[in-house]
């Protein structure tokens, strides 16, 4: 590989060379064609790498310069090397975690749900009850959302333990149900394989769309045991996605959520109103400028700390990142987006159970607008955990997270040497 790289610079530089010097400086005239480049790399059996041998009375820099060549291609590779090491190195230091210990299922540190995590892998249901009973007498309605939609995606790789939970009691469970309708509709998106069309098979589509009928079923009911709740309503939605609901049924299901968290008496629900964007996105029923019209509204009026500077960040990964160019990050519009959504993360409760996935987003925003110190301090917050956007839009999440993550790493170290003069 460090002959290659040699032979690679040499090929530029006696190009250069023989412009300078003319035919004295081209190596074995008699073996070469005008194309220099050609000449150097080829390999024949009387010239297995012509690199170094010189014509009588060739010019003195031509014996010399394959030498220097060879140490530049040896210096590249050794800086390589020590490039990597550097940043594995930094890593540590900063107490960042390494690929193999990233957390898929999460998107921040959750105890008490990594314990019925725990559980419910174990084939117990019971740690699992308990965590969703004190939501609910707690009436802690965005943290029960979001453990709902976990669990409900573990249930759809693996339901056992939410079986023997639903054939425990006499009578249906609330919570129970809850989970059955979530994980219904998780299954459904499993079979699916793809949330967009392009990458769907007929077979997959089919399944798919025999499975959710079943949702609304699980839903409804769930709805009914609990009808103080808005949790079954916000798994509702994602079965509008996928069903095709019209506007005037997603603004009737909606109207359902904000009847159980009225405003200003309750906070808005982060997890509510992420999941109806979706539906107003031009992915699914709507169009960038809905999509963007819905953020601005639950922005405009939103207390601070309640995260929904977070979706207008959505709305424009959404609809404009995959064709955005490095301007565009950088535009005063959007920078004042991550401004605000900073002060809201600042705002925030330490302990408010959506706050890692804004921090995830600004982890990648920041990272793209070359803000890496204040970027690497959001990934340092998140760090072991990937299950959030932008990274889960991509078939290897981890690998999204941590290139990002170095990108923010490395500049942040430029940073630094450039305030140091180094």
């Amino acid at each position: 590989m460090t002959t290659r790289v040699a032979a690679e610079l040499g090929a530029v530089i006696w190009t250069v060379a023989h412009e300078r010097w003319g035919d004295t400086a081209r190596p074995t005239g008699h073996h070469c064609p005008a194309d220099l480049r050609w000449c150097i790399l080829r390999r024949t059996p009387t010239a297995p790498l012509d690199l170094f041998s010189v014509p009588p009375g060739g010019h003195p820099m031509a014996r010399v310069l394959p030498f220097v060549l060879f140490a530049f291609g040896v210096w590249f590779w050794l800086k390589a090397r020590r490039s990597v090491s550097s940043l594995v190195g930094t890593e540590a230091e900063l107490g960042l975690l390494p690929r193999d210990r990233q957390n898929t299922e999460l998107a921040g540190p959750d105890a008490g749900l990594e314990r019925a995590l725990d559980g419910a892998r174990a084939g117990r249901w019971e740690p699992v009850a308990r965590l969703l009973a004190a939501t609910g007498k707690d009436r802690d309605w965005e943290r029960r959302a979001l453990y709902v939609q976990v669990l409900g995606e573990a249930a759809a790789r693996d339901d056992s333990w939410l079986r023997a939970w639903r054939a425990a009691g006499e009578s249906p469970d609330a919570d129970a149900e809850l989970v059955q309708a979530s994980a219904t509709v998780s299954r459904a998106w499993l079979l699916r394989g793809s949330p967009y069309a392009k990458h769907t098979t007929p077979e997959q589509a089919d399944s798919f769309h025999e499975l959710l009928p079943a949702v609304r079923a699980d839903t409804a009911r769930a709805a009914a045991l609990g009808p103080d709740d808005p949790s079954p309503y916000i798994v509702e939605i994602r079965t509008a996605l996928g069903v095709g609901y019209g506007p005037e049924q997603m603004r009737e299901l909606w109207a359902e959520i904000t009847a159980r968290t009225p405003h200003p008496t309750s906070a808005p629900l982060y997890g509510a109103h992420e999941a109806a964007m979706r539906y107003w996105s031009a992915r699914w029923h709507g169009s960038a400028e809905l999509a963007e019209e819905f953020a601005a509204q639950a922005t405009a009026d939103a207390p601070p700390g309640t995260l929904m500077t977070a979706l207008p960040l959505i709305a424009w990964y959404d609809h404009h990142d995959a064709s955005a160019g490095p301007r565009d990050y950088t535009s005063p519009w959007l920078t004042a987006l991550v401004d605000a959504a900073l002060a809201d993360t600042a705002a925030a409760p330490a302990d408010h159970p959506r706050l890692p996935e804004l921090r995830h987003l600004l982890a990648y925003f920041l990272t793209r607008q070359g803000r890496h110190e204040e970027a690497l301090e959001q990934f340092r917050l998140v760090d072991g955990y990937v299950h959030a956007l932008p990274w889960r839009t991509r078939r290897d999440p981890v690998e999204f997270f941590t290139s990002t993550r170095t990108t923010a790493i490395r500049g942040s170290e430029a940073r630094a040497r450039i305030r140091k003069g180094v």
